[in-house]
């Protein structure tokens, strides 16, 4: 079986700025984006981490068409750089490793931050590499305080707000887990449902049950009414979910079973004879797409 072949050349080219095409233009306020800003301090921190993707060089100019990579090569040219790393395409298309990776995961992040201060990294130049402030590491290298192994286990693969965890952290362990449970649920891992579970969240499974919760503009009848709801919410969630799959199957079947029936000819000139009204259900039923196709199309 022979291998698969590459999609780019194994080693990096130096290749002089001046020979680099770019492949689309650039936003006029490119330079005022935190994106641009986090790109050029990393570079003048620690050096290119990612070399450009561009085209092999065309014959008549040797000029190379930049694949990925726009917005540091315009960091290299503010910074004054002469030459970038570049990884030449075999093919001339616009494929990038980019477009398969997803963003990295917050409990990652905060993995590979705690790696770089054991290896003697320091807060500052994290800080400037990152182009934050001295607080935002101290947050990010923080994060996990406080919080039990099952939620770091649920929520290890997720891109989520620091703050979640601030929300978190003020809950029992018990708690904890039922909740981080219900956002991977629903997919919901914004800070304002972490912060609507705690406040649903009753005073025995908080950490300090002593200290009342505050939120702007919420008075302590409200909260107790949420409270009441958001528990009658949850409890008819995981409901639901429990037969979720069940009547899942119980439907395609039931849909698979109607779409047979009609399909002989007696039983559909019958209705149309006798039951017109349940031939235009049963017609309904079947023009229905499946849940699985429906959540596809969304």
């Amino acid at each position: 079986m022979s291998a698969l072949p590459t999609a780019f050349d194994a080693t990096p080219l130096e290749l002089a700025l001046d020979r680099l095409l770019p492949s689309r233009p650039l936003p006029k306020d490119l330079s005022a984006t935190r994106k641009y800003e986090q790109i050029k301090v990393s570079m003048q921190e620690i050096g290119l981490i990612e070399p450009l993707s561009v085209t092999a060089a065309d014959r008549r100019s040797g000029l190379h068409m930049i694949l990925d990579g726009h917005l540091r090569l315009q960091a290299a040219r503010e910074l004054g750089y002469h030459q970038i790393a570049c990884l030449c395409a075999r093919d001339d298309e616009g494929f990038t490793y980019n477009k398969r990776v997803n963003r990295l995961a917050t409990v990652q992040e905060h993995y590979m931050l705690l790696r770089a201060l054991e290896r003697g990294v320091s807060e500052d130049r994290l800080a400037r590499a990152l182009a934050l402030n001295i607080e935002s590491i101290r947050r990010k290298r923080d994060l996990l305080e406080g919080i039990c192994p099952e939620v770091v286990e649920i929520l290890k693969d997720q891109h989520f707000a620091i703050d979640v965890m601030r929300h978190l952290r003020k809950m029992k362990s018990a708690r904890q887990i039922e909740c981080a449970e219900l956002m991977a649920s629903v997919n919901n891992y914004s800070v304002n449902y972490a912060a609507a579970l705690l406040a649903a969240t009753p005073p025995e499974q908080l950490c300090d049950p002593d200290r009342p919760k505050k939120f702007r503009g919420v008075s302590a009848e409200q909260m107790a009414r949420m409270e009441q709801e958001m528990s009658l919410v949850q409890s008819r969630f995981k409901a639901i979910e429990q037969s979720y799959g069940t009547d899942v199957l119980n439907m395609v079947l039931a849909r698979g079973y109607v779409a047979k029936l009609l399909g002989n000819k007696a039983v559909v000139s019958y209705l149309r004879r006798n039951q017109p009204d349940f031939l235009d259900e049963f017609k309904a039923i079947i023009a229905t797409a499946s849940l699985d196709e429906e959540a596809l199309v969304t």
